[in-house]
C-alpha cells in the first residue's frame, strides 16, 4: 500500500458531510418532477464506464483514457474534470463515500485510487496485485471497506475507509467459475440485502459470496435464463437493477431475504442506450452512461449519460 498523500481528518470531512445531506433531504424530492436533463454530454473521447452519485445531485463519471473524474451537476447538466488523471491511468468503477472521498478502481493498472470529491485531489493508491495483467473493475461501499473486483482473478480486495488499515484480500472459491486467462469473470458487485455477502456478476450469472469465507454460490434466476452481458449493479432494498451493456437494457429483479433467487420484474429499454455499462441512483431515476463499445473510441467520438425512471 502507497499512500501519496495525507489524507483529511475525518472529522473535517464528516462536518461537510453532514451539511450535504440536510441539503439532499430539501432537494432528493425536487428531483422527482423537476424537469432536471435527463441526458448530458460529457468530454468528447472521455471514454466513460463508472458513474456514481451521493447524496447532493453531482454524479461522477471516470474515464478510461487517462483515469480523470468528471463532476456534472444533475440539475443542469454541466459539468467540468474535477480531477486530472494521466498518462497510463484509468477510472473504471467508482463510488462516493458519504465523507467525500471517491474510491476509484484502475482498471489495467491493478489499483485501487482514493480522491477528495471537492477538490479532486489525489489521497492515496493501493497496488492491490502484482499480478502481470489484472483488470481492477467495480467498487461497492459496505461496512468498514470499499470492495472491489478483478475480473481477471477470483479473489475481492477489501480497502479500509476512511482510516489506516490493511487491504484484505478474499479468494473466491465455492461454485465461482473463472473465465479463461485474459477474459474478463467478475464485473459489477453490490451488497447483499442482508449484509453478510456480496453480490456479484460473473459471464452471465449473479452470485453470492460470503465475505466471511469468500465461498460463492450462484443465484437461482426465475424469469429469465441468464444475465448475458451484465455489468455494473444497483440495489435498492431487495430490487437489484442489473445493467446488461451490449443488449442495451437493464433487467430489474426482485431478491429474496438472503439473495439465494432473483426473480424477473421487468426489464428498462431506452432508445438512447447505446452500450450503457453502469448506473447510480439519484431520486426515482436511474443515469447510465454510455460507452459506445460498437464506436471508435477515438478522441473525437463523443460520449454522454442519460437518465431513465427507476
Amino acid at each position: 500500500m502507497t499512500r501519496n498523500h495525507p489524507r483529511p481528518s475525518r472529522r473535517t470531512v464528516l462536518g461537510g458531510a453532514v451539511a450535504a445531506l440536510a441539503t439532499a433531504a430539501g432537494t432528493a424530492q425536487a428531483a422527482h418532477g423537476s424537469g432536471w436533463p435527463t441526458e448530458f454530454p460529457l468530454p468528447d473521447g472521455w471514454l466513460p464506464e463508472g458513474i456514481t452519485i451521493g447524496g447532493r445531485p453531482y454524479a461522477y463519471l471516470g474515464s478510461r483514457a487517462n483515469g480523470a473524474v468528471y463532476r456534472a451537476d444533475l440539475r443542469t447538466g454541466r459539468g467540468e474534470v474535477l480531477h486530472a488523471g494521466g498518462t497510463g491511468l484509468a477510472s473504471i468503477g467508482l463510488k462516493l463515500d458519504r465523507d467525500g472521498l471517491l474510491y476509484v478502481a484502475g482498471g489495467g493498472g491493478g489499483t485501487a485510487r482514493i480522491v477528495d470529491a471537492r477538490t479532486g485531489e489525489l489521497l492515496a493508491t493501493h497496488r492491490l496485485t502484482d499480478d502481470a495483467a489484472p483488470f481492477v473493475n467495480d467498487v461497492v461501499l459496505h461496512e468498514d471497506r470499499a470492495w472491489f473486483t478483478d475480473s481477471r482473478a477470483a479473489v475481492l480486495h477489501g480497502v479500509p475507509r476512511g482510516r489506516a488499515g490493511r487491504v484484505r484480500a478474499l479468494p473466491i472459491g465455492g461454485e465461482w467459475v473463472q473465465a479463461p486467462a485474459g477474459t474478463n469473470s467478475a464485473n459489477g458487485l453490490v451488497a447483499a440485502p442482508d449484509g453478510s455477502a456480496l453480490i456479484v456478476v460473473n459471464a452471465g450469472r449473479l452470485y453470492r459470496v460470503s465475505l466471511r469465507t469468500g465461498h460463492a454460490t450462484v443465484i437461482a434466476l426465475e424469469g429469465a435464463a441468464d444475465v448475458t452481458n451484465g455489468d455494473g449493479l444497483v440495489r435498492v432494498g431487495r430490487t437489484l437493477y442489473v445493467v446488461q451493456n451490449r443488449l442495451n437494457k437493464v433487467t430489474v429483479w426482485s431478491l429474496d431475504r438472503h439473495a439465494t433467487t432473483a426473480t424477473l420484474t421487468r426489464t428498462i429499454t431506452d432508445p438512447r442506450f447505446d452500450v450503457p455499462t453502469t448506473a447510480a441512483r439519484w431520486g426515482d431515476r436511474l443515469y447510465l452512461v454510455n460507452a459506445r463499445f460498437t464506436s471508435p473510441q477515438a478522441p473525437e467520438t463523443t460520449f454522454n449519460a442519460v437518465a431513465v425512471p427507476r
